[in-house]
């Protein structure tokens, strides 16, 4: 399949590509797409970890509103650190960052289970324990910021399909911890013990699948097919230092980092206005609204597991049919995100018009439609934005992507406690 972004910009494309040196090596077995699939889904298992676990904090930690303090928390920690690491990013290795990151996420995954069986014990009240609890959120928040921004910025460099692969696994996260929410509450009993034993398996597999992600970064970069593309950047990347010193010219390939950061906004604003916009309109809708409002006398408190678990997997579907059709012009993407805002009277129908619209189909069709556009839209977008621009910008692209991807979920959740049915 060939790819490029809208109609009439092809010469604009060409000039942008990267230097070329040879065929790219096969990816035997897959095993880039595999490892960044994984990558993909590790870096959010640890924030699904703790805003899965919220009924054991909520049952440790009455009268304090444990899901809004973890998201904002976390948001904010993870956009900050990712405007810091945006500026010293071309000045790291994005292997080194992603190391620092997972070891990060192990430390903050481990502070919950570890107080909970040496000081706090099932007991409630013990509010100290919640203070360590929300510092373990926020260290989160920096080792996302290393591992997401290392992430995508290093998918950005490769062709499209290890992006696709990155995103779906972003998305196959969402799967798990659903699966896992399923499973905890069909085997576990809903008391102090089941949300305890409950909260412990979260947090121990997302410890299990970090290591994982640590083996599968330090292979990735062995891999032939990635370290072709690197040498292209480090190719690219002596050219550009060249420009630099016989040009005097302020171009893209040329210019001071500032100005640089500046141009590549300017090539990609579109995007991630998008991105911005479709994230806001699924988080201002879901889960919030969507588990809180519907009901259901037959499935009665399974409905927004099961509503969740159709949203996570409706988005994975979304990313993966990627694999299969993308859409190569991003004016398309764009216009499809502002027509999703009309999921806002559709969810108003459905959870406050007519009796027949409120039964469970329906809300769950909706809902799967929301989560596939989601997913997809998304996804198109976070696939042709590094293209945009030369081979050596593209990890530049990533982490700005990540950027307005935290700002889209952070105006989304904003927006859910704003808009009322």
């Amino acid at each position: 399949m060939g790819y490029s972004v809208a109609k009439g910009e092809n010469e604009v494309e060409s000039q942008l590509l990267a230097p070329t040196s040879g065929k790219a090596p096969e990816d035997r077995f897959h095993l880039a797409y595999v490892v960044y699939f994984i990558l993909g889904t590790g870096f959010l298992l640890p924030w699904n970890a703790f805003i899965t676990g919220v009924d054991y904090f909520d049952y440790l930690y009455p009268g304090v509103s444990v899901n809004r303090v973890f998201s904002v928390v976390y948001m904010v920690v993870t956009l900050l650190c990712l405007l810091l690491i945006l500026g010293w990013a071309n000045k790291s290795s994005a292997s080194l960052r992603i190391n620092l990151g997972i070891a990060l996420f192990v430390v903050s995954l481990l502070v919950v289970p570890v107080m909970d069986a040496v000081y706090i014990r099932g007991v409630r009240g013990l509010y100290s324990g919640y203070y360590v609890t929300v510092a373990a959120v926020g260290l989160a928040g920096v080792a996302e910021a290393l591992v997401q921004g290392g992430v995508m910025g290093s998918a950005g460099e490769l062709p499209e399909r290890y992006m696709q692969a990155t995103v779906a696994g972003t998305a196959a996260s969402g799967v798990i911890v659903s699966l896992l929410r399923i499973f905890t509450k069909a085997i576990f009993p809903q008391n102090a013990h089941g949300l305890r034993s409950s909260a412990c398996l979260y947090f121990g597999v997302s410890i299990l699948f970090m290591a994982i992600c640590l083996v599968c970064n330090n292979v990735a970069k062995r891999l032939p097919v990635i370290q072709h593309y690197n040498d292209l950047k480090m190719q690219a990347l002596g050219e550009e230092e060249n420009e630099k010193i016989s040009s005097t010219d302020d171009s893209l390939t040329g210019s001071p980092w500032k100005s640089t950061t500046r141009d590549i906004l300017g090539r990609i604003k579109w995007y991630c206005f998008g991105i911005v916009l479709v994230y806001c309109v699924s988080l201002s809708i879901f889960p919030g609204h969507v588990t809180a409002d519907a009901h259901s006398q037959i499935l009665k408190d399974w409905y927004p597991v099961l509503l969740v678990t159709c949203y996570n997997v409706s988005d994975l579907l979304g990313k993966g049919l990627l694999a299969v059709y993308l859409i190569d012009d991003a004016k398309i993407a764009v216009a499809a995100s502002i027509v999703r805002i009309l999921f806002y009277p559709l969810f108003i129908v459905c959870l406050r018009g007519p009796k027949i619209f409120q039964s469970e189909i329906p809300v769950a069709l909706l809902t799967c439609l929301l989560g596939m556009t989601n997913g997809y839209f998304s996804g198109v977008l976070m696939i042709l934005a590094p293209k945009r621009v030369a081979l050596q910008h593209s990890e530049t692209v990533g982490f700005v992507l990540v950027l307005f991807v935290i700002l889209g979920l952070a105006t989304g959740s904003v927006s859910a406690f704003l808009w009322a049915f």
